[in-house]
């Protein structure tokens, strides 16, 4: 029973997540565009969003736990990634993209 709640606390969480990220378009499209460890300068050339829009979706992103910064304590050049439940989200919006 305890792990039947677990998963759907998980799945709810999930949804809640995919919601949060669809109903905003700069973080919807920044997220399309990290591909690697990258730094926010590289990502906002690719989106075409200001570094400074770009530097704070990356910050909501990581107070969310879909993204990290591999070098957090360098003040310039730090590089973000996706954890593995935004790959899947980014994956998914990808093929939703696809099918329109």
């Amino acid at each position: 029973m305890l792990f039947k709640n677990n998963m759907a606390k998980k799945s709810e969480t999930d949804i809640e997540l995919l919601s949060w990220i669809k109903r905003g378009k700069q973080r919807k499209d920044i997220l399309m565009y990290i591909d690697g460890p990258e730094t926010p300068t590289e990502i906002s050339k690719k989106s075409g969003y200001s570094l400074n829009h770009t530097s704070r979706i990356l910050g909501e992103f990581r107070k969310k736990g879909i993204a990290k910064c591999l070098n957090p304590k360098q003040k310039t050049g730090r590089l973000y990634e996706l954890k593995p439940k935004a790959k899947v989200i980014r994956d998914k919006l990808k093929e939703e993209k696809k099918r329109s």
